[in-house]
């Protein structure tokens, strides 16, 4: 089982950046796909970006050159740079991690962007 705690949620605006991170519980070199969601009040939870352990990174169209995702395994941590924020991110972000079949969870962190 992996725990992820994601950090790094803030107020910002518009235009602003943020670096989300989430820490695992093990190392990510295990773990192929780790990625972000997001959820915003009222919609259903939504991919943001992906990053798989061979370098591969997946975004949803509307973060594709804001967004960045990154994994260092040294510190068991991703990240989620975002930057040229927009008050349509608003939301909670989801760290998730794909191992052996099951999704892993963290407990999601609020990004509110102010117009």
């Amino acid at each position: 089982q992996v725990h992820l705690v994601e950090s790094g949620g803030s107020l910002v605006q518009t235009g602003g950046s943020l670096r989300l991170s989430c820490a695992a519980s093990e190392s990510i070199f295990s773990i192929n796909t780790m990625g972000w969601y997001r959820q915003a009040p009222g919609k259903q939870r939504e991919l943001v970006a992906t990053a798989t352990t061979d370098g591969n990174t997946n975004y949803a169209d509307s973060v594709k050159g804001r967004f960045g995702i990154s994994r260092d395994s040294g510190k068991n941590t991703v990240y989620l740079q975002m930057n040229s924020l927009k008050p349509e991110d608003t939301a909670v972000y989801f760290c998730s991690a794909i191992l052996r079949g099951f999704y892993y969870w963290g407990q999601g962190t609020q990004v509110t962007v102010s117009s």
